[in-house]
């Protein structure tokens, strides 16, 4: 077997590499998106999002800045309505039942301006995750397969009176592609849980207080603490084992009765 000189081999690994250069010049549409954290979503195309998911059963515009939605069947939303809105301001709908419990999924989207007009690929940059009814905090890892709550008392939590803030794992620069904030390039970005109670949660946080919905999204710990720490109270995780032990009550001391001394 011919041996291959090195000048060769050179030769033909630059013509690998210009030949894949064109192959992607070629195809502006194709998107090599990859997940920014091991939630597995936040950083996806749409594309490869279906390719994960399915198709979603549905699709929902935001129609204010409350939590007000239009939800279309995903074969009138293709047809026609994505035509009179900007591709971004519909969410992708999924539906899941586990547990017996039906959890709703919805996507949304930043548009990565690289793109043409015409066929803009779409960006996940938040997941919304909500319930039919509130379920405990407890249950959430078993619902939720993207949940995985770290078990470390010092990782980052924060809360307020209605929601629970949970930092996960390390930081990411891609995440900053999905932040709006400004001087966005000068923080990290780190995924994070944000664990919504409609009815507010007790100044006593415990794991079976009760959650309506949970975001996936990114976060930066310094943007919190620099400009939101007058709404970001630190807490301690409530997944680790040291909040277990601090949310179980102290034994209420019993008073004795005191005892009558009579006179003889």
């Amino acid at each position: 077997m011919p041996v291959m000189s090195l000048s060769t081999l050179l030769r033909s690994t630059t013509r690998a590499l210009v030949l894949c250069g064109l192959l992607l010049a070629a195809f502006p549409s194709i998107t090599l998106a990859t997940p920014y954290f091991e939630d597995g979503f936040l950083g996806l195309s749409q594309q490869e999002l279906h390719e994960k998911l399915g198709r979603p059963q549905a699709v929902r515009d935001r129609k204010s800045a409350l939590r007000v939605f239009t939800y279309y069947p995903i074969t009138d939303w293709a047809t026609y309505f994505s035509k009179l809105v900007s591709p971004e301001n519909g969410e992708d709908v999924y539906t899941f039942t586990r547990e017996g419990i039906e959890i709703r999924y919805s996507f949304s989207y930043a548009v990565d301006l690289n793109g043409d007009d015409e066929n803009r690929p779409l960006i996940v940059r938040l997941v919304d995750i909500e319930f039919p009814h509130p379920i405990p905090m407890t249950r959430l890892p078993s619902l939720i397969p993207e949940f995985h709550p770290s078990s470390d008392p010092t990782s980052p939590t924060f809360r307020s009176n209605i929601w629970v803030l949970l930092f996960q794992g390390p930081a990411s620069p891609d995440a900053r592609f999905i932040v709006k904030e400004p001087g966005k390039d000068q923080l990290d970005w780190t995924l994070c849980f944000q664990l919504f109670s409609l009815q507010g949660l007790p100044d006593r946080l415990t794991r079976e207080s009760r959650i309506d919905r949970v975001e996936i999204g990114a976060q930066s710990v310094e943007f919190i603490t620099r400009r939101l720490r007058h709404t970001h109270e630190p807490t301690l995780n409530p997944f680790s084992p040291q909040f277990e032990k601090q949310s179980v009550p102290p034994p209420r001391s019993l008073k004795a009765i005191p005892v009558p001394h009579y006179a003889e």
